[in-house]
């Protein structure tokens, strides 16, 4: 991030997004002045009434297409296919095959700048949502291989740019979101939190950036409850610049991290300074610094095909295998097994009950199970499809072992902020608390609601629906769907049914299984029986998960609180608020606050 723009510059103004449904232009209109032949004007001329400000409530946005302020709009746009071409474009790149011992060497001259390390990660949302795209019959595995052409391949990006770069590493993020699951888990499950002091119920998932961002700006008395586990996207950022500038000697600035997601939201995730080696390099300050991102850049399954576009690729051409070369291995054996598993040990896919967001409820409602055999998994409904209460009970006992639940979209998210808020104090003497205290007969915040864990999503169905991912009526579909058997399917003119349909199939690539997956090379000198402990849940080994991240913190002499777990704040907006104490002059206007930081940044970070 730019040393002049940081997060506490997201918080100047809300201006609609191209999803709005409540765009400027249905603001009040000023009405014509009636055509008089003889008008009367004050010296500085007509006046007319100022259009009242638009109301526009969080529930007429979506969570990743609809408003955003306008520094984010700065940081949304400095992370994208444009971006990865010219960092690709910087110099020649570090070829770790040619120089495996020697890397210390090759500092660059007065003339070059050092050669960059690429490594990139790939969500399974990500991949899904290219499959789809590509046409029935193409599994998320067949587009993995493709993505790993594009970034890797003979006929990728190295095709082409001006000195052939391309990706060391592309790795899937399906590893940290193990770990994020179990430590999820850990977290939900255990007394204390990793601060060692008792966190208030119910814990919230934090992987979600639109949600993260709207508690900080709009509900800071739900800040407590957030989950401190950082999410896939930011653990594997950590996870790659840690262990590679460690063990290769390289500072993290020379290791470039791009991350392909489903939603635009995770760019301002990725410019979090909690998410910068601040956090874990001790020889950096962490308080107030302007460090190294440990994701430089995300792009969404939209900009993959823009990125393949720039450089003249047609992505749906690309070979559905695998490279033919031998990948090279990571730098640590044990973290080769971790981020590279074997075919005897691919991941397996997850039901549909774990949802498209990963599964961090599902991981836990099934910990508990395996904790206490015979207890009996109950679902109830909300008042629609993205709200679902979870209740585990003992065998013949009524009273629920653990609570839980789903709320998706901001919509429903409104309704569960709303339910943690505290109780105020009544104003009359002996009088009740107002508030939630009301509703549930207790005090506090979270008063009334009693579950130990709730997920909460802001895209409505999960990320499979996030705002970046490649969307029915895109012209790329539409002009592919011309050919395809899918213009049945679908129709000419895409709509509400249609979309419904697409993220149908978005959906299947995402939970259906390939057969890539139970075939292929099997693993030698034993290593797999020495991953698996006996422990899986839902084909996760708890303890094969916390054994490596600790190898992990061990190799790279960090410790593990610090490469696992994050932070929030409040951020409280400066904007039409004086200057100074006293001063009657008010903060500069938001547009041409944004030009200045624009003209500033030189379009680069």
């Amino acid at each position: 991030m730019s040393a002049i723009l940081s997060a506490d510059d997201l918080n100047d103004f809300i201006s609609p997004g191209v999803a709005c449904i409540k765009p400027v232009e249905t603001l009040p209109v000023v009405p014509p002045s009636p055509t008089l032949e003889h008008e009367v004007f004050r010296d500085d001329g007509p006046t007319s009434t100022a259009a009242d400000p638009a109301q526009i409530s969080l529930t007429d946005c979506l969570a990743c297409s609809g408003c955003v302020t306008s520094a984010e709009a700065v940081l949304v746009s400095l992370q994208s296919h444009a971006e990865v071409l010219r960092a690709l474009d910087v110099g020649p790149g570090l070829d770790l095959s040619l120089h495996p011992t020697n890397i210390n060497t090759l500092h660059g001259s007065s003339h070059t700048p050092p050669p960059l390390l690429y490594v990139a990660s790939v969500s399974p949302q990500a991949r899904a949502n290219l499959a789809a795209a590509c046409g029935p019959g193409v599994t998320e595995q067949q587009a993995s291989c493709m993505l790993e052409q594009l970034f890797s391949g003979p006929s990728g990006l190295r095709a082409g740019g001006a000195f052939n770069n391309g990706f060391t590493w592309v790795v899937d993020t399906n590893a940290a979101r193990d770990a994020t699951l179990v430590l999820g888990t850990d977290e939900v499950l255990s007394a204390p939190s990793p601060a060692g002091a008792a966190k208030p119920r119910p814990i919230l998932t934090s992987s979600c950036p639109g949600w993260v961002c709207y508690a900080e700006k709009t509900h800071p008395h739900v800040l407590g409850h957030l989950s401190k586990v950082k999410s896939p996207q930011a653990l594997t950022g950590t996870l790659l610049k840690t262990t590679l500038s460690r063990m290769l000697n390289i500072s993290a600035d020379r290791i470039w991290h791009v991350a392909v997601m489903p939603c635009f939201d995770k760019k301002l995730e990725a410019s979090r300074e909690e998410l910068m080696d601040g956090a874990w390099d001790d020889t950096k300050p962490y308080a107030g610094s302007k460090g190294i991102r440990d994701v430089d850049c995300v792009i969404t399954s939209k900009e993959v095909l823009l990125l393949a576009e720039s450089r003249g690729i047609d992505f749906f051409s690309l070979p559905k295998t695998g490279l033919e070369e031998r990948r090279l291995p990571f730098p640590d054996p044990i973290l080769d097994r971790f981020l590279f598993p074997s075919s005897q040990r691919q991941r397996t896919r997850p039901p549909a009950a774990a949802g498209s967001s990963g599964g961090n409820l599902y991981f836990i409602l099934q910990s508990v199970l395996a904790q206490n055999p015979g207890a009996v998994l109950h679902t109830v409904r909300g008042r629609n499809i993205d709200v679902v209460e979870y209740n585990i009970t003992a065998d013949g006992n009524e009273t629920p072992l653990f609570k839980a639940a789903r709320y998706y979209g901001f919509r429903n998210i409104q309704n569960l902020v709303r339910r943690l808020r505290p109780a105020r104090p009544s104003r009359l003497p002996g009088g009740r608390p107002i508030g939630a205290a009301r509703r549930g007969g207790a005090s506090g915040a979270g008063a009334g609601l009693d579950f130990a864990y709730v997920e909460v999503m802001a895209c409505p169905g999960g990320c499979t629906n996030g705002g970046g991912q490649i969307k029915v009526d895109d012209e790329i579909i539409l002009a592919r769907r011309q050919v395809d058997s899918r213009a049945e399917t679908y129709g000419a003119k895409p709509g509400p049914q249609e979309q419904k349909a697409w993220l149908a199939d978005i959906d299947e690539a995402y939970f259906s299984a390939d057969e890539d997956d139970v075939t292929g090379s099997v693993a030698t000198n034993g290593q797999n029986e020495a991953l698996f402990h006996g422990d899986e849940i839902d084909g996760i080994s708890p303890s094969y998960v916390r054994d490596t991240l600790l190898h992990w913190a061990g190799i790279t002499g960090i410790s593990l609180d610090k490469l696992v777990y994050t932070t929030y704040r409040e951020v409280v907006s400066e904007v039409g608020k004086s200057t100074a104490p006293g001063s009657k002059k008010k903060s500069v206007d938001a547009a041409e606050h944004v030009v200045q930081l624009a003209s500033k940044i030189g379009g680069g970070w």
